[in-house]
């Protein structure tokens, strides 16, 4: 299987090796529910349909401090857009959604855009209803418009299915010339961390790794603490590049608003433990703001001023 990477993606991963972080953008659902995204509305369709607003993420993460702004195509697959009459529309969303993000990475130096690529919402037979072929096809979908569109890595992230992600750095290996990145979601049980699927931590970076990932990492479903776990759970494993974007922890329900209760000085704390631990890229999940983002600049940035003198 050749996998030869551009220069972009060449130089980003050199720099990490030698021990560079890079810091990636906060949550975006957070950001576009504060900026127009109505209940139960399409994300991606804001693409097309409100570029400003996408554009305005991007510039408020990367002047925040992001090294790297993934795009707004998290839900970007054919199955996700279906449920919104959308299913014909996957490489135009994707191409689009990478054009804002590039655009606005342009006016800084030295930024990046990373294709956010999540869970189809459909599973490969025989545990569901979609063959291996199909499946195939609809990550190659996105991928090229996100390809199209200019993105400089693939970020296949918040994964529960292991046979979706192996098939989807397949997809990006045989096909594309990027970085691919891989993030799983974990649960910790009586027993520790697993995925959905009864995946464990470093099973799971085995196989990610096995399949051709560059970067594997987790993201999503956990605040800073168990992030923290699970981040030393990986290092008992590798030395490779990894990748943490927590949550603001666990989101509670006052008075019909939805509340992340980690604040930035929280986070930070356990951000500069998570440096500490060599984590190559580091960002925010889910309820995590551009004030977030410049906390954790700060620290990232007195790191690589460190390593570099």
């Amino acid at each position: 299987m050749v996998h030869k990477l551009n220069q972009t993606s060449q130089k980003i991963l050199r720099e990490a090796q030698s021990g560079k972080i890079f810091l990636l953008d906060g949550a975006t659902g957070t950001f576009l529910q504060n900026n127009g995204l109505e209940a139960g509305g399409s994300p991606e369709l804001m693409n097309i349909e409100n570029p400003s607003v996408i554009e305005k993420m991007a510039n408020t993460y990367y002047s925040s401090g992001s090294d790297i702004v993934l795009t707004n195509t998290f839900g970007g697959n054919y199955f996700r857009l279906k449920h919104y009459g959308l299913e014909d529309k996957v490489i135009d969303i994707n191409k689009k959604a990478a054009e804002i993000a590039k655009s606005a990475s342009n006016n800084y130096k030295d930024k990046y855009v990373f294709g956010s690529i999540g869970p189809t919402g459909e599973f490969i037979e025989p545990l569901g209803q979609v063959s291996e072929e199909e499946m195939y096809n609809v990550l190659f979908e996105q991928m090229k418009g996100l390809y199209e569109g200019g993105v400089d890595a693939f970020m296949i992230e918040t994964q529960i299915a292991t046979e979706e992600t192996l098939l989807a750095i397949k997809v990006a290996r045989e096909n594309f010339d990027l970085l691919v990145f891989a993030s799983m979601v974990y649960d910790k049980g009586p027993r520790g961390f697993f995925t959905m699927f009864g995946l464990e931590p470093s099973k799971s970076l085995d196989l990610l790794y096995e399949a051709g990932a560059d970067v594997v990492g987790t993201n999503c479903g956990n605040g800073s603490d168990k992030m923290l776990e699970i981040t030393n759970i990986f290092r008992e494993s590798t030395d490779k590049p990894l990748l943490v974007q927590a949550n603001a922890g666990i989101p509670i329900i006052k008075k019909q608003d939805i509340i992340y209760p980690e604040s930035p000085d929280y986070m930070m704390k356990n951000y500069k433990k998570l440096i500490d631990l060599n984590v190559n890229f580091l960002g925010g999940c889910c309820g995590t703001t551009a004030e977030h983002i410049t906390n954790f600049s700060e620290i990232i940035r007195s790191h690589n001023e460190r390593i570099a003198s």
